[in-house]
């Protein structure tokens, strides 16, 4: 099929730019070309791998069995009115955040504080530790629209979904296509440009923004900060081969040049080992493993 390649890196699809290649690769536009690209998969009894936009996953450096459907082209924007809009999953959180930005709408300044993917955030009910309002998507979530393994769509409303800390349940299984995105509830008084201006100042001069990495590594344990842990355990700068403890941010692994998706994971398992030693704290990883780790 015209739309699948075979053999396709991973490497520069992800934000940590490590792992091997796709065994069968596709990147739809469409919810129709989605649908062409599961079904072929179906007929062959390949198992299916969702990509979004790399920011929360680690690829393994054997690479994914299967069909990889990567998201990043499955993207758009359509505004219902000046509150209400509808994106395509793979749309980035960045467009995303400029139209509430150009509405003077609170979601604006939370959305500078997390990369990715709309369908992504959904999935990990993305959020910020900031005290904004909102500060997680189920919060700015109407609906969502899902692609049934028998190809139909299914509408979810927020209250059809379990929201929790880093996670949403009740719409799988399938995969995210539309999402209903709005905020009802008054605009930003004050110059929200510069307050967005601020919160990505913030992030930038915190998080170690200029290297490879995932984002947030660890959960924030209930009564904790995943970060503090890390730090007061002595972990920071700690290094196994390139993978390295962010020196700027604690919850941050970062690729320093030539990592290996294994070296970040054995970096990820010491600091959770550590952490539980000295703190007798489990810390539980945000990032999500896939492709072939056996």
């Amino acid at each position: 099929m015209e739309l699948i390649q075979k053999n396709q890196s991973l490497k520069n699809l992800n934000s940590w730019l490590v792992g091997g290649e796709a065994e069968y690769f596709c990147q739809p536009t469409s919810v129709e070309e989605l649908k062409e690209c599961v079904a072929w998969a179906q007929q062959k009894n390949l198992a299916i791998t969702i990509l979004g936009g790399g920011s929360n996953v680690l690829v393994a450096d054997q690479g994914v069995r299967g069909l990889t459907i990567c998201l990043k082209s499955f993207s758009g924007l359509e505004e219902v009115s000046a509150n209400e809009f509808v994106a395509l999953s793979g749309t980035s959180k960045s467009e995303v955040l400029k139209v509430f930005l150009k509405n003077k709408l609170p979601p604006a300044l939370f959305l500078a504080g997390i990369p990715g993917q709309v369908g992504g955030g959904v999935v990990m009910n993305a959020g910020v530790a900031e005290s904004f309002v909102p500060r997680e998507f189920c919060e700015i979530v109407s609906w969502v629209e899902v692609l049934k393994p028998d190809l139909s769509l299914k509408k979810y409303a927020n209250a059809d979904i379990d929201w929790s800390y880093r996670h949403s349940e009740g719409w799988q299984p399938g995969i995210i296509t539309r999402v209903g995105l709005s905020w009802k509830n008054g605009i930003l008084e004050g110059a929200i440009l510069n307050k967005v201006k601020d919160a990505n100042r913030n992030r930038l001069s915190k998080q170690p923004l200029d290297m490879p990495s995932c984002g947030s590594v660890f959960r924030n344990p209930k009564g904790h900060k995943a970060a503090q842990l890390v730090d007061s355990c002595g972990l920071k700068g700690f290094t196994i081969g390139g993978a390295q403890v962010s020196t700027k941010h604690a919850n941050f692994i970062v690729n320093t040049g030539n990592a290996t998706a294994l070296e970040l994971w054995d970096l990820i398992v010491r600091v959770q080992k550590t952490v539980l030693e000295q703190k007798q704290v489990q810390l539980q990883t945000e990032v999500v493993r896939i492709g072939a780790w056996t």
